[in-house]
């Protein structure tokens, strides 16, 4: 007999299924340029998902159960900004032609489905085992969140150093150029890698990254295996409709990173005084939307001026 709890992960893991099949199936089948438009409905369609998902655990398992869902998909979904302009970096650098970096981003993604599920699991098993790794996770939230206040303009754009990239240079036979958007290719007889699956293991390498700062943020909301996985799953599913909606006017978010360092000091200060006071759920929603809100905000009416 099939448990309610199973029977929701099953109806998750089916939509998340379905959701892939259509999106690389059909909607994307072939390669193409992701336009401003395309990307800004895509994005759209994944927010409603995620929207609709919210209430399904609401009916399901309650207000609070929900609550926690929003507030961990929020802080995941504003975290990921960041990473985005990684990818533009990446992208950037190796000169990877705009048709087929959706293509690199969907596999990207396939992995860090896996990755994120053995992240939250290894978490919750470390806090259940050893309850006093929660303050060692609440001092490294306000550690990265103070490191990417200080972060300055520029910092992390030569990848030339990336030890990824020179282990793909010195052990890898790869292709000086693309052949289309294949990772793999054939020369001389020889199956050979391409620089886009150099890429591939680049992007890979900066999401393990950012899934260590952003797992134990989402840890300091909710213990709940599976709103921690699929609030972080429907965040990484519009990552890449989010990215081509912003490629072009990241830079215009001048006040964001100032807003995630709020909110991963927040949950820092959070985790810390978990022992002696507990946050409502409620109110720790509350202040990771406003100042999610705010830093947009602040970004939109004080624009930087473009000294070019």
């Amino acid at each position: 007999m099939i448990s309610s709890d199973q029977l929701l992960w099953l109806a998750f893991g089916a939509v998340v299924f379905l959701l892939l099949v259509l999106d690389l199936g059909v909607f994307h089948r072939k390669s193409h340029v992701v336009g401003l438009r395309e990307a800004m409905i895509w994005s759209a369609v994944w927010l409603l998902v995620a929207a609709a998902f919210s209430l399904v655990v609401y009916f399901w398992m309650g207000s609070e159960k929900a609550l926690e869902f929003t507030a961990s998909y929020l802080v995941e979904r504003s975290l990921s900004v960041d990473n985005l302009f990684v990818f533009l970096l990446i992208f950037t650098y190796f000169k990877v032609p705009s048709i087929y970096q959706y293509r690199v981003l969907f596999w990207g993604i396939l992995a860090a489905l896996a990755l994120r599920g053995i992240f939250i699991i290894g978490g919750i098993a470390l806090i259940d085992n050893f309850h006093g790794i929660i303050y060692v996770f609440g001092a490294f939230l306000i550690y990265t969140g103070i490191k990417i206040s200080l972060k300055k303009d520029g910092d992390d754009r030569d990848l030339s150093n990336n030890r990824v990239l020179k282990f793909c240079n010195r052990f890898l036979p790869m292709t000086d150029g693309y052949d289309g958007g294949r990772f793999f290719t054939s020369e001389k007889g020889k199956s050979v890698a391409t620089p886009l699956f150099a890429v591939l293991l680049v992007v890979e390498t900066s999401d393990l990254i950012f899934a260590i700062d952003s797992v134990p943020a989402v840890l300091g909301i909710t213990l709940d295996p599976f709103i921690a996985y699929s609030s972080n799953i429907f965040a990484i599913l519009g990552l890449r409709a989010l990215y081509f909606a912003l490629a072009g006017c990241m830079l215009m978010f001048r006040y964001l990173n100032h807003g995630i360092t709020l909110i991963l000091i927040f949950i820092g200060v959070k985790m810390l005084i978990s022992g002696i006071y507990e946050v409502p759920v409620f109110v720790a929603l509350g202040v990771i939307a406003l100042l999610l809100a705010g830093s947009v905000l602040l970004s939109i009416a004080f624009p930087k001026k473009d000294r070019s």
